[in-house]
């Protein structure tokens, strides 16, 4: 079993930067793929960027690439997101996920395990 809770969002500027976590309880966390969702009000969740079991490969999606940035620690079993330059669309619940496999790339037919989701909100 796998929880996952999420932190760090936030009111911020469009053109700002921030960055989530997601920390994982139990040590098969460091075994898993995860992933980072986001759902906008009145949209559905879609995938946002994932990464490997040990940070070796990362995938990310389209409208994200050269802004978002994944990362992962397996020794404090928590998952980054650094966001820069956003824009007022990134405005979403941003959820992590886990996938029990030690790489998986998107698309994602389901994952394992979700946290609650942490709100972003970019104004412009």
């Amino acid at each position: 079993q796998v929880q996952l809770v999420e932190s760090g969002g936030g009111l911020v500027q469009a053109g700002g930067s921030l960055r989530l976590s997601c920390a994982a309880s139990g040590r098969i966390f460091r075994f898993y793929t995860m992933g980072w969702f986001r759902q906008a009000p009145g949209k559905e969740r879609e995938f946002v960027a994932s990464i490997s079991w040990n940070g070796g490969s990362t995938a990310y999606a389209e409208s994200v690439k050269g802004r978002f940035t994944i990362a992962r620690n397996n020794d404090e079993n928590t998952v980054y997101l650094r966001m820069n330059n956003l824009k007022p669309e990134d405005t979403a619940v941003y959820s992590c996920a886990a996938k029990g496999t030690t790489w998986s790339s998107p698309p994602y037919d389901g994952m394992d395990y979700w946290g609650k989701g942490t709100l972003v909100t970019v104004s412009s």
